[in-house]
């Protein structure tokens, strides 16, 4: 449970194309809206000249700025740049991926005119933040505890990277 003075607790579903938020209100689950009134917000991040840009905004410019909006971060958490599904995935992303240290994946992507290098556990993160936002925005209190969703195939280290996200975007990870 939450401990005194925390707020609630939220339920993030962390998607590999949309996510979503909910808190237990009213002896029921409230699945909150985001600020464009959608219950799911895109897993999308996008990188320009002058900001950075998460869910709906993000995914709204993809057409424009194809190869600085990352999406898709679910299907690189925890895995290893050498995967086979990695290899394959990558055909499919207009974005930039390369092998880190360790043969972790890292995405490639052109913010504020410098090249910038993210993993995906940072940009779920990313991703994890606005979903705390919009509850802190609806609750009108401040988050820090969320139980966060992994699909039931997820191995340890997938399971793993996908706490590391959530410990990134500043929440305890229940």
């Amino acid at each position: 449970m939450a401990g005194k003075g925390e707020g609630p607790a939220i339920g993030i579903d962390l998607g590999t194309t949309y996510s979503c938020v909910g808190v237990w209100q009213h002896d029921r689950v409230e699945i909150i809206a985001n600020d464009q009134g959608n219950r799911t917000t895109p897993s999308y991040v996008a990188f320009t000249d002058t900001e950075r840009l998460i869910g709906d905004a993000a995914k709204n410019q993809v057409a424009m700025n194809p190869i600085n909006t990352v999406f898709d971060a679910k299907r690189l958490i925890g895995r290893r740049f050498s995967d086979p599904s990695v290899q394959s995935d990558m055909k499919l992303w207009p974005f930039k991926v390369i092998p880190g240290s360790g043969d972790k994946p890292m995405i490639v992507v052109t913010y504020k005119g410098e090249e910038k290098q993210f993993s995906a556990e940072e940009i779920s993160s990313m991703v994890l933040t606005k979903m705390k936002e919009i509850a802190e925005a609806y609750l009108g209190t401040t988050i820090k505890n969320a139980v966060v969703t992994v699909p039931a195939y997820f191995n340890d280290s997938q399971r793993q990277a996908t706490k590391d996200a959530g410990v990134i975007s500043g929440l305890n990870v229940m």
